[in-house]
């Protein structure tokens, strides 16, 4: 049996007060097996100003959403979206377990150099030897 991938869909929804926002919705298995709709605000549109860039801030909840389907072999991780769920969820403000200097200065390493280099990068084509030497070149 082939398990789907869920894509979901992102919409820009207009606000009753207050700036216009992101929205990604998308649909899963309840505990009776019923689809149930989920939405989630994703940022305004000052924050996101294209949905090129409201796509790239989604990649990291598509991951949570898809983490029991992303343990397919045929399924693509990226090591991009692994970096954009990692800011999201363990270096957000909400994330009390890092001080904000650790939260900065890790975020900078992230979207500096490792997101650059290897955003592209299959996680499953990620080699030790690889790393090494793009330390190494650093």
């Amino acid at each position: 049996m082939h398990v789907r991938h869920q894509r979901g869909d992102l919409r820009c929804a207009k606000r009753r007060n207050g700036p216009s926002c992101w929205e990604f919705l998308w649909r899963e298995d309840g505990t009776t097996r019923k689809r149930i709709r989920r939405t989630a605000v994703i940022g305004t549109g000052e924050q996101y100003p294209t949905e090129d860039l409201a796509q790239a801030a989604v990649n990291g909840l598509k991951m949570c959403i898809n983490e029991d389907r992303n343990r397919q072999r045929e399924q693509s991780v990226l090591v991009g979206d692994l970096v954009d769920h990692y800011l999201q969820t363990e270096l957000c403000e909400r994330a009390e377990w890092y001080s904000q200097a650790t939260r900065i200065i890790y975020s900078e390493f992230l979207k500096r150099w490792i997101r650059p280099h290897w955003a592209m990068t299959n996680i499953r084509d990620v080699r030790t030897m690889a790393v090494e030497n793009w330390i190494g070149q650093a």
